[in-house]
């Protein structure tokens, strides 16, 4: 009997995998509401666009595995010349070795980039071995590490299931938090403000009449509706608040252009407007009942505006078309009065030297237990009544 020749090998770019392959991991059970930031339209935007490539320190290097020749698995994966735009800070780790002699850069980045968003990082089309081939992806991801002669591989963002897994084989494990909003059903956003503490709901209150109050008003749009034009309106606003933010913005005015055409079924751009100008805007993914905020800008500083913008009008969304939750991004927790609870995050740490893993990993420990208690802090000196459960 033939016996299935199972490799793994790294195949470049996403456009080497090619559209077909890739959502077939991707999306196995062929939903019409994928995950947006597993999709090969997302991979292939940061690509084609230039903003993540071997000049930005991003150099595609996707892991996949095969069966007879069919792409099976399949693990986003970058060679990295530095720890930008990934949100898991590990700039302490590359200090402490390169201070020790050792050489930290490059390293492999199994990650969706610049974007700190859960989801599934061991992909695996329908028909496939789940445990068999995502064990496959890690142990090649961990072979890659020699090969490419980096220092380690870090997995970011993944799943509590895949974090497990990892785990399991070895790898170290990572905790931190993010703050999202879940829709316990609520049929209006007056609905949510009944659900918290009264000094709470009257300051949000207070929050969103101070925007209108400065004649603000907003739009909401989504697929065709989203013009080349709003794109470059757009790309002024994300463009002032990462040079301010960060030095240098990640992402190329081609990548929105792009991912307009290629998902546009999937992005919700929200557009502040005053006397006939938009003013500021807030960029959204879409997928699995989930609305994800990513960036923002504004031209204009109008107090709370980014309140409005990127939370408020979220949640006035997520109510609307009954999304069971919404991302608001990294960090923030200015999120948690606002009604956006503590989750925890997950990534996972392959570390080829055996002093830097050993002292890694005994820093990660106590920071899990840390985290884990910060995240329970907070949930008790949340937002909400403690007469409706939620704290």
């Amino acid at each position: 009997m033939k016996k299935d020749k199972i490799i793994a090998r790294i195949a470049g770019a996403a456009s080497e995998i090619g559209a077909e392959a890739w959502n077939a991991c991707a999306n196995p059970a062929g939903e019409d509401d994928p995950h947006p930031f597993t999709r090969y339209e997302f991979f292939a935007a940061c690509e084609e666009s230039k903003s993540a490539t071997p000049r930005t320190g991003w150099q595609p290097c996707h892991l996949v595995i095969e069966n007879d020749g069919a792409i099976t698995g399949l693990m986003p994966m970058y060679l990295k010349s530095h720890s930008q735009g990934e949100y898991v800070f590990d700039y302490g780790w590359a200090d402490a070795f390169e201070r020790a002699g050792g050489q930290y850069y490059p390293k492999l980045q199994a990650s969706v980039p610049f974007t700190p968003v859960t989801g599934h990082r061991l992909l695996v089309a329908a028909g496939a071995p789940e445990e068999e081939t995502r064990n496959a992806l890690l142990a090649a991801g961990a072979t890659a590490v020699k090969e490419f002669d980096a220092s380690s591989l870090h997995i970011t963002f993944m799943t509590e299931r895949e974090w497990k897994d990892a785990g399991a084989l070895g790898f170290l494990q990572r905790n931190d938090q993010q703050f999202h909003w879940m829709n316990d059903g609520y049929i209006s956003f007056d609905d949510f403000l009944s659900r918290l503490s009264s000094s709470k709901r009257k300051n949000l209150r207070k929050e969103r009449a101070a925007v209108a109050n400065e004649g603000v008003t907003f739009e909401w749009l989504s697929g065709r509706d989203i013009t080349e034009t709003h794109w470059d309106t757009f790309f002024e606003f994300y463009m002032d608040t990462g040079s301010r933010k960060w030095g240098r913005p990640y992402l190329t005015s081609d990548f929105f252009s792009r991912i307009g055409a290629t998902m546009g079924e999937q992005v919700l751009l929200i557009l502040a407007k005053r006397a006939g100008r938009t003013v500021a805007g807030a960029l959204n993914f879409k997928g699995q009942g989930v609305l994800f905020g990513r960036n923002w800008g504004c031209t204009e500083n109008i107090p709370f505006l980014h309140f409005e913008t990127c939370y408020y009008q979220a949640i006035d969304y997520a109510i609307a078309h009954k999304f069971t939750r919404v991302e608001a991004g990294a960090q923030g927790e200015h999120k948690l009065v606002r009604g956006y609870m503590p989750v925890p995050t997950y990534s996972a740490h392959y570390i080829a030297h055996a002093g830097l893993r050993r002292a890694v990993g005994d820093y990660l420990r106590q920071e899990r237990e840390a985290v884990a208690e910060n995240i329970e802090a907070l949930a008790e000196h949340g937002p909400f009544r403690k007469t409706d459960g939620n704290q």
